[in-house]
């Protein structure tokens, strides 16, 4: 039985676009204000990188589980309920009387993280298999390079308008994309039978808090305290447990059998090293721009023009993640992720070579911008490509929590490297952005060996038109 569509495919990728590069830019916009917001709500430093933490954890818990229910009761349904959840999160951060009602806030946003898989999952309902490429690429590019963009934004928000503007814009945003996507974006015409394993869900939400909370503050608690070690031990514990529940589920969360599918895999562990390059550079390329020069390097650049300095990255990144679904049939995604690692790699040399002018920094931020766009672009695809369109959400959820995990263990190590390389004066040493680089370099070169295990592409013989005819019927 053929497929109904509702809706034009154009109108739905475009609402979708501007669905998740809203939230792509909330989850990098708070960063550079954390200091700001510290000041005006009177808190302490160690307190208000829950704002930071508290959205990390929350999308690594709603991610998956959204992107599953999507697969089951409908993605557009779905969607709609994650971006209510984000816009009452961002009017109550814009309205916080304190860091704790903030907190709380952010922990709402997080269910937005959801939009990623559940976003992927429709366009793959709507788009022919040869227009899928192309699709999958521009919606990745919109969400690395809206990351970057939350940065570029943030010091000119927040110098002109105020940090609380952090949010009440987003909210804008978001309130319109709901009615955008009411409008415009046809409900699932593909579901899975099935229910929710909340043991299942309640494990994997468990060993991901076990695991990123002393990720996130390990450097705080320091890496040897009890606290640390022991809730790494639980991490792993839980972590064990969740797989053992759900290979035997009925209904599991996130099928193991997929999950072990080769093309899976080793893309997710890609993931896992992209995340952790991507969100180190986020984090302290601007750090590094904004450093006075008295320490003898840096460019004692403002926040504004630190994020304006980050703007050849989010160029390049867009362009190389818009020419990868064009570039497929003639350069397969699996070498497009190759050369998008290899790129960072090259990337991330340079930068530790060559960092003394400010043109060398956005020729090294370029390029890494390059490396980003091609390969974020071509691992949504691969794992779009070799899971059953019926797990589609929860595949790319799953995807894009590994990359989230990476993020946070990038970001700690570089930051332990930073901190522990300090001068006299308080101010970091030149050499603890070098090493942090270096660092970068080796989990690019990791990533250029693990792409190149991928499997190359072949036709798939699991056939999905009877779980089609039965979700039609």
């Amino acid at each position: 039985m053929p497929e109904i569509r509702s809706g034009n495919p154009r109108s739905t990728l475009a609402v979708l676009a501007v669905v998740v590069a809203s939230f792509s830019m909330l989850q990098s916009l708070v960063s550079p204000a954390l200091p700001v917001i510290q000041h005006d709500l009177h808190t302490t430093a160690s307190t208000v990188t829950w704002v930071f933490t508290a959205l990390l954890l929350s999308v690594s818990v709603a991610t998956p589980l959204l992107g599953r229910i999507g697969d089951m009761v409908g993605k557009e349904r779905t969607l709609f309920i994650g971006l209510g959840a984000l816009a009452v999160g961002c009017l109550l951060a814009a309205l916080a009387p304190n860091v704790e009602v903030l907190i709380l806030a952010r922990v709402l946003q997080g269910v937005g993280g959801a939009v990623f898989p559940l976003s992927f999952g429709i366009l793959r309902d709507e788009f022919p298999a040869e227009r899928l490429p192309s699709v999958v690429g521009v919606m990745s590019s919109i969400i690395a390079a809206g990351g970057g963009l939350g940065i570029v934004l943030a010091g000119p928000i927040v110098t002109w308008l105020g940090w609380r503007w952090l949010f009440w814009i987003p909210a804008a945003v978001v309130a319109a994309s709901l009615v955008l996507v009411r409008r415009y974006v046809p409900e699932s015409p593909v579901r899975v039978p099935g229910r929710i394993d909340w043991v299942a869900a309640a494990f994997l939400s468990g060993w991901l808090i076990a695991l990123l909370l002393p990720v996130s503050s390990g450097r705080m608690w320091g890496w040897t305290s009890v606290r640390t070690i022991g809730l790494f031990v639980l991490a792993a514990v839980l972590l064990a447990g969740w797989i053992r529940v759900e290979l035997r589920s009925r209904n599991p969360l996130i099928d193991m059998r997929m999950m072990r599918i080769p093309a899976v895999w080793t893309t997710n562990l890609v993931a896992l090293l992209f995340g952790a390059a991507m969100f180190a550079v986020y984090a302290f390329v601007p750090q590094f721009i904004q450093i006075p020069r008295i320490a003898g390097f840096g460019f004692g650049a403002s926040v504004t023009q630190a994020g304006l300095l980050m703007l050849p990255m989010l160029v390049t990144m867009a362009v190389g993640g818009s020419l990868s679904g064009p570039l497929t049939p003639h350069f397969s995604a699996k070498a497009q992720v190759i050369s998008g690692s290899a790129t960072t790699l090259v990337a991330a040399l340079f930068f530790a070579a060559f960092h003394d002018e400010p043109w060398q920094l956005a020729v090294s931020t370029a390029l890494f911008g390059v490396g980003l766009g091609l390969a974020y672009a071509s691992m949504v695809a691969l794992i779009v490509q070799n899971v059953p369109r019926e797990q589609t959400g929860a595949a790319t959820g799953m995807n894009a929590n590994i990359r989230t995990i990476g993020g946070s263990i990038g970001t700690a190590l570089a930051s332990t490297i930073i901190t522990g390389h300090l001068q006299p004066s308080g101010l970091p040493a030149e050499s603890g952005f070098t090493d942090t680089f270096l660092l970068l370099s080796a989990f690019a070169a990791a990533a250029v060996l693990v792409a190149l295990v991928i499997p190359g592409a072949r036709r798939r013989t699991r056939p999905v038109a009877p779980v089609l005819e039965m979700s039609e019927a």
